[in-house]
């Protein structure tokens, strides 16, 4: 099991932590929404939670909750700029499907939300 970060995202998350002294790490998982079923949800951490699985890399502690865990297990956080913009970009061998505007995706043997 692992969640991993490139170096563009690990200084990008480093930089947020600077900023706001007391937290932790980040925090990385799912939660339900759009129209294939599940969308990241992506925060700092402030503390760790009972069920956190903790994974570090570049020097970045990363909580996922138990429940998150075989969504996002195995995916490669980046961080691009294109032109004047910047965002996270998740690559995620779990993702069987995403839906037409990028926000969500479902996994192998997930009902499609709204079909269960």
């Amino acid at each position: 099991m692992s969640i991993t970060l490139t170096e563009a995202a690990a200084a990008r998350i480093a930089s947020y932590l600077e900023r706001q002294p007391g937290r932790l790490g980040l925090r990385f998982g799912v939660r339900r929404t759009g129209c294939s079923g599940w969308a990241y949800a992506v925060d700092l951490a402030d503390s760790q939670r009972e069920d956190d699985h903790v994974f570090e890399d570049r020097g970045i502690r990363i909580f996922v909750d138990a429940g998150s865990l075989r969504f996002v297990d195995g995916t490669r956080i980046d961080f691009v700029r294109e032109g004047l913009g910047s965002h996270f970009v998740f690559d995620n061998p779990n993702v069987a499907a995403s839906c037409g505007c990028g926000e969500s995706f479902t996994t192998d043997g997930e009902p499609v939300a709204g079909l269960a």
